[in-house]
């Protein structure tokens, strides 16, 4: 099926004008272009949401996909050397970890 020509445009007015009458077919003209606006709006806007839901995944780092688990680092204490000096013990000093709790 091809597009419709002016002479199919031609029929389709005229039986328009005979069921629907010369005092309806203004408002129904009228009624078609908004239905017709709002569907172009519409598809518009679900076309640029898809879009942009496209390009912000393709903007996400890859995540791995892999059937093996990674890996255990397998990390061992680490020897206390005693070059490093020993803190003084001050009871209001705090630790490391109470320091990244006060942090967030």
């Amino acid at each position: 099926m091809g597009s419709l020509g002016v002479p199919e445009l031609i029929i389709i007015f005229v039986v328009a004008l005979i069921v629907f009458g010369p005092k309806k077919l203004p408002e129904l003209g009228k009624s078609l272009g908004k239905g017709l606006a709002e569907f172009r709006r519409a598809s518009n806007e679900l076309k640029s949401t898809i879009e942009e839901e496209v390009r912000a995944i393709e903007a996400e780092p890859p995540a791995r996909y892999s059937s093996e688990p990674e890996p255990e680092s397998k990390s061992e204490p680490e020897p206390e050397s005693k070059s490093e000096p020993e803190p003084e013990s001050n009871p209001d000093a705090k630790t490391t970890s109470e320091t990244n709790l006060d942090a967030h």
